[in-house]
This record gives structure tokens, C-alpha cells and sequence, in this order.
């Protein structure tokens, strides 16, 4: 399965790799497992450096000095399935045909299929688990099949025509061919999110493809479009060239980037993400005045979760003419708890991450907003925070229905033994997480607090409280394996992985694009050198990622 991860491209009139770094910085929250920058130089020539952990860990003056070269691809990942080591943080590279690195996010779902195909018909070797890996060699494959030593936009485009025939599941994607440009793709569902912006130079244009508007806004990048569903985007020194690739499918983008997963600043296919969590707020307001009157409970305070709550539970503090306080306190040198890999380093973080204020609780009957709740075990530390310093009683409403299946496109909860509101009702959710009462928002209140601001946009993925894939080709054979990699994973993490490589809420060890399946965040940049995709790029030298020299940690 891919890791979920967000990648930044750029293409640009002076070398990439700085302004990849502060993209990729800016897309931290989607991952933090692990992130690589691969750029492209002088006479096609490609530079890397990446490994596991946290951008400003892992980039500094030295490594970004040595990434030379306009064009250039980076990725964060948080991994959904499969292992947890240096091979597989992104971008991949593959040297033939052309020279292709490659970024992904999202998750694919008929990989055994394809992994078949790989070794029976296209005899490529796959060297980790990684579902990004085995899509960049699905697209090396079909590109390789047009058997010319120099190739073009059409080509490009039909081999990604063909990739697409092959492969289901979700995947917004960056790749960069040697010597040539960018290229940007998003599966027919457009799943997860993926645009491009532009931005005028002395020179011409520079490019940024990314999975979230608010790299191409930091960057000063306008025009920000988003790459339509089934759609290709393909970048060189001579401008910028779009195709619809895939027949017309459901547009359904995951309506949880809008609940939890994406920055409130960002703009997701025409729908603010800000705007869209006020409205959910709104609606949520409704439900909660409804059910604390048939409960005959007076709520005294609005607390939220932070950070991703704040915006709805001020709006439906607003609404319901009730208090709004900031009781908990974050530290924010520890990262997002829902994307971490174990369920007791969760517990431990959630302590280390939030402190309640006992002047908010005391002897008062508190509300408290949730973006959502996934494995309850924010929840029920949360809910007994709160006690410990004196509520009276603990409702906690969440602006999401209750998550009961497993998200397969890229966003880590494969499992369902994990979801705490699965095959429990509202009733048992609330005595699970030690709540005297829970609230959901409903589904039609949750899709229409999205939908209002983008008509046009009439199916999002809610496959996680529905358990309705718009994929297909997801049944209870399929969800079992996921359940089982998981497992087999958990358990090899506890062998090897300790505390602080495993801090951040996506960050973690279970791989899986995406990320959180997997597009890395990543930046493309236009160089002068001379359009030529003949030659592979060289081997100057090796660790656990193969194909090229990995300057990170590098002194000389």
C-alpha cells in the first residue's frame, strides 16, 4: 500500500531544492515519517537526499546546497502499510527508461495483480513494499513501450493512459523525467487532492505542482487550478500541456481531507477548507442544541481539541450562544497523534501533547469539539484530563459521523478492530472513551457543510462511515489483508523503532503512498539545460535506497 504523502514539484528559472524544502515544510501536517528531495541538474543529472524524519531534521544549508539544479521533486510521507525503513521514503527513482523519479499519495488496491504483471510480463524487480514503487514501474513500463530514444508530450500521454487502465485505487502523483519536465496526474475518482500554479519571472514562467494550495500561496505562485480527476499535467521549458487522460468516472474527493486531514488555509477543488469546517460547526450546532435538550444538560463552556477543531467549535459556540475557551494547551514540539503508528505511543502523546487548564473545567459541564474520532484513544485521554481537573460532566461532539470502516485510499485507519465506533453505538462510544454523552455530526449535514461551496461536486468519499468504496474492487478478503499487514507490521515495529522516530501524528513506521498511499509534497522548477531524455542517470553510489547517491548526512 502507498503511504499517504503530499509532494511538491517545482520547475523553475533557478535551482528548486530551497523552495522545495519550504513547501514541503508547509506540508508537514501530511506527513512526518519520513521526506526526500530529488533534483534535476545540469545535463540531466539527478541529486537526492532524503531519509526518515521531519523536514527541518533532515535539510539543512549542506544538503539543500547540494540538491543542484530548476526542477526538482520533493514528498513527506506518513506510511499506510508495508515497512518503515530509509528505502522506502520518497521520491523513487528508476533509471530506464529515461531516468523517472517519482512521487505519490494515495493507495492502490489491486497491487497482487500487478505485482504479477511486474514479474511475468514487464520483468521488473520491485524492492520494497511500497505501492508507489510498483506505480512508478507500472508508468516506466508503459512509457518504455513507445521504444524511442527521445519521446514527447504524446507519448507521455499515452503511457499514462495505459497506467491508468491498469491500475485502481487513489493516487495524486509528480514525476520527473530527466532532462525533459514534470509530469502530474490524479486517479478518475480524484480521490486525493493534487493542482498546479504558476508564477512569472523574468525569464518566463516558473511551475509548482502540489497536493494543497497554500505551498503555491507561500511561494507567491497564483493561478492555482486543480488537476481534474483522470487528468495529466505535463511541464517542460517550452510551457505547460493538459489532457483529460481517463473516460469520465464519480468525482468523489475524500471528504476527510475537509474533516480533518488538510491545512484550514488550503483550497481543495474549489472548496475552502476553512469555510467548509465553519459550516460544519454550523450544522453541528443544530444536532448538539437537540440532543442536550432531550438530555435536559446545560452546557456551561465550548472547549476544543486543538488545532483542527477550533474553527467549527467557535462557530457552534457562536451558534449556541455558549462560552468558547481554549482549556487545553499544546505543545507544539510534538506531533499529530492520530498518524502515529501504535496505540500506546499514542496514549503517551496525547499527555505529552495537550495540558488542561483546571480554571475552564472545574465544576463546570463541559462541550468538547472534535474534528472527529477515529481510535478513541485521544478521546478517552482527553475525557480524562478533564476530569482530572474537575468537570462535571464531559460531552464531546464531533464534526464528523462515526468512523466505523477503514479508509483504503491513503489515510492510515486499515484496521477496524481499531475504530472505536465500530459495532458500537453512540451509547458504548461514550462509555468507551469515559464521555458522559458523544454527538455526531450526521452524514447530510457533514457532505452538505462541503458541498454548499462547490454544487458542481455531487459524491465525496465517505467510505469510512459508509463503508461504500467509489473504486470498487474492495471486499472483505481485501480488508482482511490489510488487517494482516498491519499486524505483521505493528509487530516488527516494536522490534526495531523507539519513541522519538515514531512522534507525529502521520509520522510513524507502518507504511503503506499518499502519504496520508502516496504523493509526496514536492516542487518542480524549469532549469537551462538542454531537453534530452537518452541518457540514465548514473550510480555515484549506494545505501538502502537504490539507484542513487543519497547525500543526506553527507560531510564531504
Amino acid at each position: 500500500m502507498p503511504p499517504n504523502n503530499t509532494p511538491t514539484n517545482l520547475f523553475a528559472s533557478a535551482n528548486a531544492a530551497s523552495e522545495i524544502c519550504e513547501g514541503l515544510s508547509l506540508l508537514q501536517h501530511r506527513g512526518q515519517d519520513a521526506c526526500g528531495i530529488v533534483t534535476c541538474g545540469p545535463k540531466g543529472r539527478f541529486y537526492q537526499c532524503k531519509a526518515n524524519g521531519m523536514v527541518r531534521d533532515i535539510f539543512d544549508a549542506n544538503s539543500i546546497s547540494r540538491l543542484i539544479g530548476g526542477m526538482g521533486v520533493g514528498h513527506v510521507r506518513y506510511p499506510t502499510a508495508g515497512s518503515f525503513n530509509n528505502a522506502e521514503a520518497q521520491p523513487f527513482y528508476v533509471n530506464s527508461p529515461y531516468g523517472i523519479v517519482f512521487a505519490h499519495n494515495g493507495n492502490l488496491i489491486n497491487t497482487e495483480s500487478l505485482m504479477r504483471f511486474m514479474d511475468q510480463t514487464a520483468h521488473r524487480h520491485i524492492n520494497t513494499a511500497s505501492d508507489s514503487e510498483l506505480l512508478l514501474n507500472i508508468f516506466a513500463y508503459n512509457l518504455q513501450q513507445t521504444g524511442k530514444f527521445r519521446i514527447n508530450e504524446e507519448d507521455i500521454f499515452t503511457a499514462i493512459g495505459r497506467m491508468m487502465s491498469q491500475v485502481k485505487g487513489a493516487y495524486a502523483c509528480v514525476a520527473m523525467l530527466a532532462g525533459f519536465g514534470i509530469i502530474g496526474f490524479r486517479d478518475p475518482n480524484g480521490i486525493r487532492p493534487v493542482g498546479v500554479a504558476t508564477r512569472k519571472t523574468g525569464n518566463g514562467n516558473d511551475y509548482i505542482i502540489a497536493s494543497e494550495s497554500v505551498v503555491a500561496d507561500a511561494s507567491g505562485f497564483s493561478d492555482w487550478q486543480d488537476i481534474k480527476p483522470g487528468e495529466a499535467v505535463i511541464i517542460t521549458r517550452n510551457g505547460i500541456s493538459r489532457r483529460q487522460i481517463a473516460p469520465p468516472a464519480t468525482f468523489a474527493p475524500d471528504i476527510f481531507e475537509f474533516v480533518y486531514f488538510a491545512r484550514p488555509d488550503s483550497v481543495i477543488d474549489g472548496i475552502s477548507v476553512y469555510r467548509s469546517r465553519m459550516a460544519m460547526g454550523d450544522a453541528l450546532a443544530a444536532k448538539v442544541q437537540d440532543v442536550l435538550q432531550k438530555a435536559n444538560i446545560d452546557i456551561d463552556v465550548v472547549i476544543p481539541v486543538p488545532d483542527t477543531s477550533r474553527v467549527a467549535a467557535l462557530n457552534l459556540a457562536q451558534k449556541l450562544g455558549l462560552p468558547y475557551r481554549e482549556g487545553f494547551i499544546k505543545n507544539r514540539y510534538v506531533g499529530r497523534t492520530f498518524i502515529m503508528p501504535g496505540q500506546q505511543m499514542r496514549k503517551k502523546n496525547v499527555r505529552r501533547k495537550l495540558n488542561a487548564m483546571a480554571l475552564e473545567f472545574a465544576n463546570k459541564n463541559v462541550l468538547i469539539v472534535d474534528d472527529s474520532i477515529v481510535r478513541g484513544t485521544t478521546s478517552k485521554e482527553i475525557v480524562q484530563m478533564a476530569k482530572d481537573v474537575g468537570a462535571k460532566k464531559v460531552i464531546v461532539a464531533s464534526c464528523a459521523p462515526p468512523i466505523r470502516y477503514p479508509n483504503v485510499y491513503g489515510i492510515d485507519m486499515p484496521s477496524r478492530k481499531e475504530l472505536v465506533a465500530h459495532g458500537r453505538d453512540n451509547e458504548q462510544i461514550a462509555a468507551a472513551i469515559g464521555a458522559d454523552l458523544v454527538i455526531f455530526q450526521t452524514l447530510p449535514d457533514l457532505v452538505d457543510s462541503v458541498k454548499q461551496f462547490q454544487p458542481s461536486i455531487t459524491t465525496f468519499d465517505c467510505s469510512v462511515f459508509t463503508g461504500d468504496y467509489v473504486t470498487g474492487h474492495v471486499n472483505e478478503e481485501y480488508l482482511q489483508h490489510l488487517e494482516d499487514l498491519r499486524a505483521d507490521n505493528n509487530r516488527a515495529k516494536a522490534l526495531n523503532l523507539t519513541l522519538g522516530a515514531l512522534e507525529g501524528k502521520g509520522g510513524g513506521g507502518i507504511h503503506g503512498p499518499p502519504t496520508n498511499g502516496s504523493v509526496g509534497n514536492g516542487s518542480a522548477h524549469s532549469y537551462d539545460y538542454e531537453p534530452r531524455t537518452g541518457a540514465s542517470t548514473p550510480i555515484s553510489g549506494t545505501d538502502d535506497t537504490v539507484g542513487l547517491h543519497n547525500t543526506w548526512n553527507s560531510h564531504s
